[in-house]
């Protein structure tokens, strides 16, 4: 995705479709300076990638209402009173969009991806403790209609983590 001009990708693998925005080099590396320090000033940005402040503020806000990207404060959620993470499987009866969009209302539901393979979908969830790990499962997923099993991967320890994607 570093060639001069990518908007001749055929689908946009988020969503399956040919209709992914046109990014092209600087706007890479702008989304790479801001992947760096979302912080970052326009000015600094503008020196780093050939452009003056004004563009790269108007190039920031299209990337912005294009859904290309987003800028977001992340948080570790162990620092914020999140003692439990878990990546969960799910195999669902009939018609797996329902259930998707049911977990993707709960707020602990913070990845929810449709899946092919040993599962319809993968959630991940972020609970204050075990117990509200439980609940989240056994009360709220379980009794979901459509669901069949799930399955539990609960996180020990967090080695890497990087939302560097799409441009290098």
């Amino acid at each position: 995705m570093h060639s001069e001009d990518v908007a001749s990708r055929s689908a946009d693998p988020r969503t399956g479709n040919g209709s992914s925005p046109a990014v092209d080099a600087v706007s890479l590396a702008i989304i790479e300076q801001l992947q760096e320090d979302g912080r970052r000033p326009y000015a600094a940005i503008g020196k780093a990638v050939g452009l003056s402040e004004a563009a790269v503020r108007q190039r920031v806000q299209k990337l912005l209402d294009q859904g290309v990207m987003q800028i977001v404060a992340v948080t570790d959620p162990l620092t914020v009173g999140f003692r439990r993470q878990a990546m969960l499987g799910v195999n669902v009866e009939g018609d797996v969009d329902p259930v998707a969009d049911a977990l993707a209302a709960m707020p602990e539901c913070e990845y929810v991806v449709l899946t092919a393979g040993s599962f319809d979908l993968i959630v991940e969830v972020v609970c204050e403790d075990d117990d509200h790990l439980l609940d989240v499962i056994n009360k709220r997923i379980r009794t979901l209609p459509g669901v069949r099993s799930t399955e539990s991967f609960v996180y020990l320890k967090l080695k890497k983590q990087t939302y560097m994607w799409g441009t290098r």
